[in-house]
């Protein structure tokens, strides 16, 4: 977009929001593209999502991003959801369209994976079994790009069980699930694990799962990025695995609501990278 005698708007709605890195990112992007606008974390109580979502045309804003706890509620809201958050569950990003109307949409699908071939180009999601931990909304994301890559074989665990049988069911394709005390034995024979549990994120404890029957050829990724490396990441590196961190599902995600919201797809670059992972 070259509306350069414009001043653009979008942010991020969350309870809390503090702790998102979504701001930096974004007002970033605005800085090397040389465009006059701002992206603003905006602490919306769940009660008040409809009133600041429906008020984002009337501040002429482009869209926002949402996090928890909004991204099922917002589906009562929108205007229009598209195939792929009705797939994941979940809106994670919404646009204003000419007319006010509001869209929405899933991009952390596409986050999780330009991540992984950002580090490991040569990624192929039937190369083998994939292991994936958790079945919320983080889990849905990761399934559906998953699938979308051709994944053959998902090996979901849960400890909620009936909802990862749901996932499994709502998705469909090539997913098994199996019951949280059989999460040590998913490992064997995997190709590649995931973590999509918050077990590992700041204030929460480790991911409960030995590594002992995981190929040291597997990859292993984590959704996580507060902390910068998880427990899991840090015990995966020790014994030779590759090792993707989930800081790279935050950024890369970003890329399509620009592309949405501005016209422009920014890039993510080491210096965005290094910038973000100061603050971890």
């Amino acid at each position: 977009m070259a509306a350069s005698d414009r001043f653009l708007l979008a942010g991020v709605m969350g309870w809390p929001i503090s702790q998102s890195r979504s701001p930096m990112m974004h007002n970033y992007w605005f800085a090397k593209h040389g465009l006059a606008g701002s992206y603003v974390p905006l602490a919306i109580e769940p009660e008040r999502l409809r009133d600041a979502l429906r008020a984002l045309p009337s501040l002429n804003f482009a869209g926002c991003n949402l996090t928890i706890p909004h991204k099922q509620e917002a589906f009562k809201i929108v205007h229009e959801v598209d195939d792929v958050a009705k797939k994941i569950g979940a809106i994670s990003c919404v646009m204003v369209r000419p007319d006010g109307s509001l869209s929405g949409t899933n991009n952390d699908y596409y986050g999780f994976i330009e991540n992984i071939l950002e580090f490991v180009p040569d990624w192929r999601a039937d190369a083998g079994p994939v292991a994936v931990m958790g079945a919320g909304g983080g889990s849905r994301a990761v399934v559906y790009g998953l699938l979308l890559r051709g994944a053959k074989d998902i090996r979901l665990v849960n400890r909620t069980h009936a909802r990862a049988v749901t996932l499994a069911q709502e998705l469909g394709g090539p997913i098994t699930v199996l019951p949280w005390e059989q999460r040590h034995d998913a490992l064997d024979g995997a190709a590649m694990l995931v973590n999509a549990t918050s077990q590992g994120m700041v204030g929460q404890a480790a991911l409960d799962l030995r590594l002992d029957k995981l190929s040291k050829t597997a990859l292993v990724a984590d959704i996580i990025y507060i902390p910068r490396e998880t427990p899991l990441i840090a015990s995966a590196r020790e014994r030779g695995n590759r090792t993707v961190t989930g800081l790279g599902m935050l950024l890369h995600q970003g890329r399509p609501a620009w592309k949405a919201w501005f016209g422009i797809e920014p890039k993510v670059t080491a210096e965005l990278r290094e910038l973000i992972e100061k603050t971890l």
